[in-house]
């Protein structure tokens, strides 16, 4: 019998909001965070808690006045409001007295991809809107919610000092994906309990609601033969897959064409240096070099799809930086699936989707990393896991390259004078012979460097981690002075339904 979609997590974001609606004042509020992380469905999960409430949700069109004032009258009629009808409102001093009289009536007004008033053909909203804002400021009726998915964008509408609504937010949210405790309960709820399957599904889909829901509703979310094959046919390569120009529509296009070739490149070859991304720049032409570094920081800075990693212990400014993209499925989309898609079109349809499959086998060895990362912060974050940090975790590489010194994982416990180095496998039978003495050496040699050297007499914790081990494996690393850990032991300890 097929399981109903549920909704998962969110409890502290939920109980913000319940705070922020019963506070007895009018409230301006911003939420933010990428696309499909779930705003909406927040904002309708929270009100439909409370009968009372009514609300009027607008979305913002990427489009010219006409086209926005256009959306406000239709949204108007969708939502039935009785305020000065929707052939009054004519222009955006018009939307802005028309959400007035909305919260005047206690209606909670939503106004989605606020982003959108950052345009210059747009902006002047915000001048009409600051007035009613400040004429709001101090009543007790209704509520204004605005959501966005360009972080830079929405905070150079709201906190930029020259914006007209500067000072004007009375809270702010900002929603991140699904942690691991709440992603490890919507696994147990839908029979998801091969580690592999979990990390082939993080690897592409990481913690955002929209895409699991997709899995479920095209019926491969607990599929327990095939999964992979079947699930990258359903969700992208078939004509009404729900995903297939996904990271077109909602990524790619908010760049407008550009910076395409260095997402590619960072996508190929996963976290590498400036110097490596000059070289592989280089190929596809001369004269963009001088222009790297800006588009480096752009998709940084504003778009938040590339970050900067340094090396545990180095300084936000040293000479090691290695660069990646933030986003699993943009990440997935860049290295297997969009240029298979497209071959899709002239081969058959097994040869595309084998390659694909074997492309984000590879990703899946870069994102497994950064999942063990992410799963030992928040094991120490929540007090349940076996180590206690006191920083958060990092790789290590004394060169931008690895050539000389490169460890996945080092954890620091300062309190109890622990050091946990880690190996990350997403072929748990890659721990074994020249590699763990490649492991070893790595350590002995960091322990050497001017930053190792300050844990002379601390205890050396050598962890391996992998999905999962086969039983033996594990009984023989373990002798050997390694301790191993896998999903199911993160799994365990975050998710207590399950375990107990």
């Amino acid at each position: 019998m097929q399981k109903d979609w549920g909704f998962y997590g969110r409890n502290q974001e939920l109980a913000e909001i319940e705070r922020i609606i019963s506070s007895g004042r009018w409230f301006f509020c911003s939420i933010s965070g990428r696309r499909r992380i779930g705003k909406t469905t927040l904002i309708r999960r929270a009100l439909q808690n409370n009968s009372k409430i009514r609300e009027f949700y607008f979305q913002v069109p990427d489009s010219d006045e006409r086209g926005v004032v256009q959306a406000f009258q239709e949204a108007g009629e969708d939502c039935g409001v009785d305020t000065p009808t929707a052939q009054t409102i004519r222009t955006f001093g018009d939307m802005a007295n028309a959400i007035e009289g909305l919260c005047k009536v206690g209606m909670i007004v939503i106004i989605d991809e606020f982003q959108y008033f950052h345009r210059k053909a747009l902006s002047e909203f915000t001048s009409h809107l600051q007035t009613q804002v400040d004429s709001l400021r101090n009543t007790k009726k209704g509520g204004l919610f605005v959501l966005g998915s360009i972080h830079t964008e929405m905070t150079a509408i709201l906190e930029d000092q020259a914006s007209p609504l500067f000072n004007r937010i009375t809270d702010r949210i900002e929603l991140d994906h699904w942690d691991f405790e709440t992603l490890f309960e919507m696994f147990d709820e839908h029979d998801v309990d091969d580690p592999e399957h979990m990390l082939f599904l993080w690897a592409i889909f990481e913690g955002v609601p929209k895409f699991y829901r997709d899995s479920f509703d095209q019926g491969v979310l607990s599929l327990r033969d095939d999964y992979r094959q079947s699930t990258l046919q359903r969700l992208f390569f078939e004509g009404s897959s729900p995903l297939r120009d996904e990271a077109t529509n909602w990524f790619l296009r908010e760049l407008r064409g550009r910076y395409d070739s260095l997402l590619k490149i960072l996508a190929n070859s996963g976290p590498c240096s400036l110097s490596e991304l000059k070289a592989e720049y280089s190929r596809a032409g001369s004269g963009g070099e001088a222009q790297l570094g800006g588009y480096l920081a752009t998709l940084i800075d504003r778009y938040r799809m590339v970050e900067k990693l340094q090396p545990v212990f180095a300084g936000s400014h040293a000479r090691k930086a290695r660069y990646a993209i933030t986003d699993n499925f943009l990440s997935a989309w860049l290295r297997g699936i969009a240029r298979n898609v497209q071959m899709a079109r002239v081969q058959p349809l097994d040869k595309p989707l084998a390659r694909a499959d074997s492309m984000l086998a590879v990703h899946e060895g870069y994102t497994f990393e950064k999942m063990v990362r992410q799963l030992t912060e928040e094991t120490s974050r929540k007090g349940v896991g076996d180590f206690a940090l006191t920083d958060f975790v990092h790789g290590y590489w004394n060169k931008p390259d690895g050539s000389d010194i490169e460890i996945d994982l080092v954890a620091v416990n300062e309190d109890d004078e622990i050091i946990r180095f880690g190996s990350c496998k997403r072929n748990p039978q890659s721990h074994g012979g020249d590699e763990l003495d490649k492991f070893d050496g790595h350590i002995e040699r960091f322990l050497t460097t001017k930053e190792g050297r300050r844990f002379t007499g601390w205890t050396v914790e050598r962890v391996l981690y992998a999905p999962v081990f086969e039983t033996k494996q594990k009984k023989q690393l373990n002798g050997q002075g390694y301790h191993c850990l896998e999903i199911e032991d993160f799994r365990n300890v975050l998710y207590s339904r399950h375990s107990t």
